[in-house]
């Protein structure tokens, strides 16, 4: 999967670039054609010279250096790059990135790039456990960018814990890993409802949920970077699409949702229910607002339409996912929704538990498919759950295919 691919290698400065080279001579073995691009502190480590020796290729350093009159370095060569990796990527480069700065040629070059941008953080393990530091890396990877996690051992600053970055080998493999799966989906439609509904009640007053759509944005998202087509049926959310490719339709009401999911359901090849839909709603609408009264108001309220019942039952091939968010007896509860419902698989989370909640960028699930096969899914950013339930998803398609 290297093999003739431009790959751009960032290197900031730390004690790890030693690494960089040896990743640059085997990128360079798997037949990548590769280039190099430097931090001023990186090449207090390592000389240039070396890195252009190893890749065979010119060694970027300085923005104001133009090699090619012809050409704006920085942009010449984010255009060029069809993957970029950041190895060793300091907490320095890392803060730039997730803040928009481009204050030397790598960070401008990065903000300019259309690539795959992998990063592979290299840094002391208290420095990489701060706050900031995983806010970061935290909006980076909303944004797209894949991490290649430090692991763990003794550290040049004396210290031993996660910070040491990745050996150059398992960098390769989880780019290629990552690139050999990257259009497992091409050809099948997606589609995804995400969010809470809102159930008005007066003008001004409605009922809802806490849901804030992040796990089903998230799955959508996977879903386009596997090559499906993805139809993405959203309640009111702040969440934003980082994939324009992706087709969005605006819902308010359990009934709309219900409406639009029905209408692109017979098209679809696989069906993912995440949305936290409304069970009930008032029963009568005012068309003013209602004054405060003495006493006790009571209001009505109505059943909405079971969305992932019907489409259970009006199932003529589609693999169908729903979602289970408990907060007690979860497994017990997913189970008779995934027989109930007709579902190829649930994804079940107890929201009681702390880092799987409605509104964080964690969760915590269990997979289970319709054959009663189990997978747990660990504590982990709601975009890296939101991988392994696809690569679930696509395991199990292609098994009742067999």
């Amino acid at each position: 999967m290297l093999q003739n691919k431009n790959i751009l290698l960032g290197v900031s400065g730390g004690i790890a670039v030693y690494k960089a080279c040896a990743l640059t001579s085997k990128l360079t073995q798997a037949g990548a054609n590769v280039k190099v691009m430097m931090t001023e502190n990186a090449t207090k480590f390592v000389s240039p010279l070396t890195f252009q020796a190893l890749s065979r290729n010119p060694v970027y350093t300085d923005t104001f250096d133009e090699k090619d009159v012809r050409k704006i370095a920085h942009i010449d060569v984010a255009d060029w790059a069809d993957i970029v990796i950041i190895a060793p990527a300091t907490a320095n480069i890392i803060g730039k990135l997730a803040n928009g700065i481009a204050d030397d040629m790598l960070s401008t070059t990065l903000l300019a790039t259309q690539a795959s941008v992998y990063i592979a953080p290299a840094m002391n393990v208290h420095m990489y456990a701060h706050p900031a530091v995983m806010q970061n890396m935290q909006r980076l990877e909303k944004w797209g960018y894949h991490f290649i996690e430090p692991g763990s051992g003794y550290l040049a600053c004396g210290y031993v814990g996660k910070g040491r970055l990745e050996e150059p080998e398992s960098i390769i493999e989880t780019v290629k890993t990552h690139q050999d799966k990257n259009k497992i989906l091409a050809g099948k439609k997606v589609l995804i409802s995400a969010g809470p509904t809102r159930e008005q009640i007066d003008p001004v007053r409605f009922f809802t949920n806490h849901s804030s759509g992040k796990m089903g944005f998230a799955l959508a998202e996977a879903a386009a970077d596997l090559g499906a087509e993805v139809t993405l049926v959203a309640g009111p959310t702040d969440m934003e699409l980082v994939n324009k490719q992706i087709k969005r339709i605006n819902i308010t009401t359990a009934e709309e949702m219900y409406h639009a999911m029905h209408h692109n359901f017979l098209t679809s090849d696989i069906v993912i229910k995440a949305a936290a839909v409304a069970d009930y709603r008032p029963k009568q609408v005012y068309e003013e607002k209602m004054k405060k009264q003495d006493g006790v108001w009571k209001i009505e309220m109505e059943r909405t339409k079971d969305i992932l019942q019907s489409l259970g039952e009006a199932k003529t091939g589609q693999f169908l996912v729903g979602f289970a968010a408990e907060t007690e007896n979860a497994l017990e509860y997913g189970m008779k929704k995934l027989q109930k419902k007709r579902l190829d698989a649930v994804v079940i989370n107890d929201v009681s538990t702390a880092g799987a909640g409605f509104g964080g960028d964690t969760n915590i699930a269990t997979y289970l498919n319709k054959h009663m096969e189990k997978e747990e899914i660990a504590l982990s950013s709601k975009r890296d759950m939101a991988d392994k339930i696809m690569m679930l998803i696509d395991r199990d398609m292609k098994d009742e295919s067999k």
